[in-house]
């Protein structure tokens, strides 16, 4: 195992693993011993690109010689390409621009509310779901449906109604008697909440609903879009389309970068004064998503996660057929959840130890959510490192 110092005078916020990372090239990465890793991590859904992409690398370092950050008072002209293509890839009309996965969803709750207030309605509530993550921001940490995280942080914002997933039913009851309800806010595919897909065909009654209700459907793809599934946004498996959609992770390939994307009912809530920030939109981040989408077309990236992704679920499941304590596997494309019937943090820095990174989220379950440059060969590795992995911990734990 490698070794990293740590650093006194960082707030203690994260469990880290004793490895420093120093750099990447495709899906490998090397620590500051020079020992090498296949990320199946991507930065938590990031690094759309893998590292140090031949394209990319050019690219961004051009930018930085020109401008990084320009304040919105100005047009920022790679603001309208990337909005052009957001709007094109989506069907939806409007975007704004932000800098995280967070700020997407804070903006996406305020449009809600205005929403509301607009329609007179003095205390608008937003139905959520258990199990989600949309941030760590007060509002956002309201919305999650994470206890443990929540835990110390009280009191938690109002106007949020919680239900299960999946559950038409559950959702038409809970809601039925209540007038202030204003928006039905969720995850395509629940990511920190331990990969757990909405059903298409529940997404398409939830629109019905939210039509019928004159609701907005706002639906989270900070984690699970960006061709992850196979298809831009995780949502158009369903053929559906939401009102307000938060981008975030791979839209820039690992410049940090948020965007909300909405459409007619939403796209003109928001007027200026409203609503706004100091590094969204910054001219480096927009030449991120800018040519983090370019190369997603010209590399046909979003067939390869879908093919890669099938693969190298078959492969686990034939790798782990009938092995006792494996719940199940589930997600798309290269967004998988391996959930097992116990905690399995271990696993985390016993793949580290073994040269692959990945994460276990909502205690149990091994997330993979590797580089969407990802090949066939490279998955048939991941499989060989983490099935033995998997195997010994169960048989042993």
């Amino acid at each position: 195992m490698t070794t990293a110092a740590s650093s006194p005078h960082t707030m203690n916020t994260y469990g880290r693993l004793p490895v420093a990372m120093s750099h990447g090239q495709g899906v490998r990465v090397w620590d500051t011993n020079g020992k090498r890793y296949l990320d199946a991590l991507a930065g938590i859904a990031v690094n759309t690109l893998g590292h140090g992409h031949p394209k990319l690398v050019p690219a961004l370092q051009d930018q930085v010689a020109k401008m990084i950050h320009c304040c919105n008072y100005y047009h920022v002209p790679d603001q309208e390409r990337l909005a052009a293509k957001l709007v094109e890839k989506s069907g939806l009309t409007n975007v704004f621009f932000c800098s995280t996965g967070l700020e997407a969803n804070e903006a996406a709750i305020k449009l809600a509310r205005k929403f509301g207030h607009d329609k007179g309605i003095e205390n608008p509530v937003i139905v959520v779901y258990e199990k989600a993550f949309h941030g760590r921001s007060i509002a956002t940490l309201s919305a999650t449906g994470n206890e443990k995280i929540q835990k110390g942080f009280g009191p938690l914002v109002e106007g949020f109604l919680r239900v299960p997933l999946n559950d038409i039913e559950a959702l038409q009851r809970l809601t039925a008697d209540n007038p202030n309800v204003v928006a039905v806010f969720f995850e395509t595919i629940q990511g920190e909440g331990g990969i757990n897909p909405m059903r298409q065909d529940y997404l398409r009654d939830v629109r019905t609903l939210c039509d019928k209700r004159d609701w907005l459907l706002m639906i989270d793809e900070v984690q699970c879009g960006m061709g992850r599934t196979g298809k831009w946004f995780a949502h158009q498996w369903a053929g559906i389309l939401p009102d307000v959609m938060p981008l975030a992770k791979g839209l820039g390939s690992g410049v940090p970068i948020g965007a909300v994307v909405a459409g007619p009912k939403a796209a003109s809530i928001f007027q200026p004064g409203n609503h706004g920030t100091t590094f969204g939109g910054n001219p480096l981040a927009m030449r991120a998503g800018v040519e983090t989408i370019r190369i997603m077309e010209e590399d046909e990236l979003l067939e390869n996660a879908a093919r890669v992704g099938q693969h190298l679920r078959d492969a686990l499941e034939k790798g782990l057929q009938g092995v006792s304590g494996l719940k199940e596997i589930r997600g798309q494309g290269l967004m998988l959840g391996i959930e097992l019937d116990r905690p399995c943090g271990a696993i985390m820095t016993q793949a580290l130890e073994a040269g692959l990174l990945l994460s276990v989220t909502a205690d149990s379950v091994i997330r993979l959510v590797p580089p969407l440059i990802l090949t066939k060969a490279e998955a048939d590795e991941i499989v060989a490192i983490l099935v033995p992995i998997i195997c010994k911990f169960l048989a042993t734990s």
